[in-house]
């Protein structure tokens, strides 16, 4: 039997510019995490892949719709299969659970690939490197979000803060002080590709006042790059809800989110915005470590479906 976790993640700058070749900014979230475990079965079996939360079991070479919430493991497995030349499908089961929500900016659907590619390789007696995971579980993002940046697969696979930019080098985050994040969750869905294809649609009608925004937001990121390396924490706050605004101004905040945001703020927060697509899912607060479980109270007392506190630990 072999094991393997993949946490989830958040975006702290640059969600939806990042799509657009401007600098973003993600770190991993321990609290919250996906699991694999493969074992072998019997001889001639084939594979079955067991999804415990969707409580749904099938074979590999089950016929499934692209929507089928099983499609997306399915063409994983497949795509490790391919990447490590097995000659035909060994006799496995596959039993894959989450703590990561769906839906949510936190990177579920990245979480259980990279726990999926992690274990299914291991198990098969190839360790792949990081990069080689990304890559991956990259082809997987593609299934879930259509146009997906390639910032989930990155954060998740790596495990360590990220400056990213697409098509060029992953830069993995030097913090100098350790600094903590309340997570509010709106208890709404927020399907990634949606949102981005309504941004795609508003850039290609309005591509000046878009790529405006998107500077500014690219430019926010790389401020916050500095000022995480610097430690810096109450410039790190400003920057936060000076990207909250440039991410309003692109449609894709939400009333729920907005009464999250201001909880923060009045309890104490230094800084706050949304993560991810938008439109719901969560949000994140700069706190204080002192001031972390009282913002977390806040935003449940605010109508969060759930609030935890992660922190993002001071480079090695």
């Amino acid at each position: 039997m072999t094991t393997a976790y993949a946490p989830g993640k958040v975006i702290l700058f640059g969600e939806h510019a990042v799509v657009y070749g401007r600098p973003a900014i993600a770190v991993p979230v321990s609290q919250v995490r996906a699991c694999a475990v493969v074992e072998n079965a019997s001889l001639g079996k084939g594979m079955t892949i067991r999804a415990t939360d969707l409580e749904l079991a099938l074979r590999l070479d089950a016929s499934t719709a692209t929507d089928h919430p099983a499609y997306a493991l399915q063409a994983t497995v497949r795509n490790v299969l391919g990447w490590l030349q097995c000659s035909s499908v060994p006799d496995l089961t596959l039993t894959v659970s989450s703590t990561v929500p769906m839906a949510r900016g936190l990177g579920s659907g990245a979480a259980l690939a990279t726990a999926v590619v992690r274990a299914l390789s291991r198990h098969l007696g190839r360790e792949l490197t990081s990069q080689q995971v990304s890559e991956l579980v990259y082809q997987t993002e593609v299934i879930h979000h259509g146009t997906p940046s390639g910032i989930d697969n990155t954060v998740v696979a790596f495990e360590r803060p990220v400056y990213f930019v697409r098509g060029q080098p992953i830069e993995v985050l030097q913090v100098r002080r350790p600094f903590w994040l309340a997570i509010g969750d709106t208890g709404i869905a927020s399907p990634t590709r949606v949102a981005v294809g309504d941004v795609r649609r508003g850039w290609q009608s309005d591509p000046r006042t878009y790529d405006a925004l998107f500077d500014c937001i690219g430019a926010i990121a790389a401020a916050a790059k500095q000022a995480i390396a610097s430690g810096n924490l109450p410039a790190l706050g400003v920057f936060m809800d000076e990207n909250q605004v440039l991410l309003a101004r692109l449609g894709v905040s939400s009333p729920e989110l907005d009464r999250l945001l201001h909880a923060a703020r009045a309890a104490g927060a230094m800084g706050a915005k949304l993560c991810g697509a938008g439109r719901g899912g969560n949000m994140i607060a700069l706190v204080a470590q002192d001031q972390a479980k009282s913002v977390a109270t806040a935003l449940r007392r605010a109508g969060a479906a759930n609030a935890i506190v992660t922190q993002v630990p001071q480079s090695e």
